[in-house]
């Protein structure tokens, strides 16, 4: 079931910002009375052949304009025409070229017709990004208020220097105001560690390939850093969880605190995940809990992940008890516009120093380089629509970025030859453009 709500977000935020995608090229090509063909979801044909298995799912004709669902769940396109790439017939494009053709309209036109994918996946997610202020506002956890420090999911990053308890203090001499931020300036260019561990400063040097060595290892589903949550449990507002779970079924209640897994002193959750990680899938274990001060033993089944099937303290319940505290905003309508504007562009920058990484070779970050698969993934196991709406938003921002860089087949690649013509006066010839598709 988790793989299919995966599955299912994936092609959900990635239809979505195709289809917008591909309406910003027909926006602007109607726009300058350009005739667009097709308008395609997925492509009709085996990909990239399109002579080859040419059928749709759905089309239907509009105007000149056949709008359709391809059979082959990869991107998706408009056929311009006149445009010189891979579904035009090239004998077509020998004759002289019409007014309502692509090659007819002046170079600046052109120019907007191949950013307007572009134009639109930056709009998009400017207005995501406010959608998500206005509705949901921001929280961000002060990385000094962590009581209890962070909690190391994967033996790799014990490896370089981390500990449970430790309290990450700066990277690369910069100082980390908000826990959310820790993860990604570690990843992204982190050297130089500074960790306040038993209350004295340890510093630490990561190796450079960090990203290389993490790519390459199966990771543990426990997270690379984590913040150290008290064994208290939570509450939870998922019927179908709590029947499911295990813990819940054998009489473990939120507001419980777990002091005792068969002999083991519990003081973390992560405890529990250093014990149950060297335990039989599906074995049973004896849970010592507190609650109203007695101590209550419950007989627990793990569930295949090794897990007791039990939620932690939410944000808000842990900054009520001081394990924690929080900035917080909520955003007006007006307000959150600038707000998702500023988001976008620091999401821009973020992805651009990640892509830097990708051709530095000692970093080892090319090694992580991933398809479809990596961004179903990154999705979620249960359908969460504020960090759906917020994933999406950012794969619209690369989306934008990658169809900018000059790749030839790409929106970049025609770009740049546009831009050349508009600065030299002088126009690329078709037979090299045809070269490049």
């Amino acid at each position: 079931m988790e793989t299919f709500i995966k599955i299912a977000q994936f092609l959900l935020s990635l239809s979505l910002l195709i289809v917008l995608h591909e309406w910003g090229h027909y926006f602007f090509a109607r726009l300058f009375k350009t005739r667009v063909n097709k308008f395609y979801l997925f492509f009709d044909f085996l990909f990239p052949i399109p002579t080859v298995l040419n059928f749709a799912l759905f089309k239907k004709k509009k105007g000149d304009t056949e709008f359709g669902i391809g059979w082959f769940p990869l991107g998706g396109y408009v056929q311009i025409d006149g445009m010189m790439d891979e579904t035009q017939d090239a004998e077509k494009l020998k004759a002289p070229p019409q007014p309502w053709e692509f090659r007819s309209k002046k170079a600046w036109q052109r120019l907007l017709i191949m950013m307007g994918g572009i134009i639109v996946n930056v709009l998009v997610a400017f207005v995501i990004y406010a959608g998500i202020l206005f509705v949901w506002g921001e929280k961000k956890i002060n990385n000094a208020s962590l009581k209890n420090g962070i909690a190391i999911g994967d033996t790799l990053m014990h490896q370089f220097g981390f500990k449970n308890g430790d309290k990450i203090v700066s990277v690369n001499g910069e100082a980390i105001q908000y826990f959310d931020d820790v993860a990604k300036k570690v990843l992204i260019g982190g050297k130089d560690v500074v960790v306040e561990r038993n209350g004295v400063n340890v510093n630490f040097a990561l190796p450079q390939d960090v990203l290389g060595q993490l790519s390459t290892k199966k990771l543990d589903k426990k997270g690379l850093i984590n913040m150290r949550m008290p064994n208290i449990v939570g509450d939870i507002d998922n019927e179908k969880f709590k029947k499911e779970s295990n813990a819940y079924k054998a009489g473990v209640l939120p507001n419980d605190k777990i002091v005792k897994i068969d002999t083991a002193i519990v003081n973390y959750w992560d405890d529990i995940a250093t014990y149950t990680s060297a335990l039989k899938d599906s074995a049973t274990v004896a849970l010592t809990v507190n609650r109203d001060n007695k101590e209550l033993v419950y007989n627990v089944q793990l569930n295949k992940d090794k897990k007791l099937g039990l939620a932690y303290l939410d944000f808000d319940s842990l900054e009520k008890k001081g394990w924690l505290t929080m900035y917080k905003k909520d955003y007006g309508f007006f307000e959150s516009f600038p707000a998702g504007v500023k988001k976008t562009f620091q999401k821009l920058g973020e992805y651009i120093d990640q892509f830097k990484l990708i051709f530095s070779p000692s970093t080892g970050a090319y090694k992580g380089m991933g398809g479809f698969a990596s961004m179903t993934q990154a999705f979620g196991n249960t359908w969460d629509w504020q960090y759906f709406w917020g994933l999406t938003a950012f794969f619209s921002v690369a989306l934008a970025f990658m169809n900018f860089l000059p790749i030839p087949m790409l929106d970049g690649g025609y770009i740049l030859f546009t831009l050349f013509e508009i600065i030299t006066g002088k126009k690329v010839p078709d037979k090299f453009l045809e070269k490049q598709i």
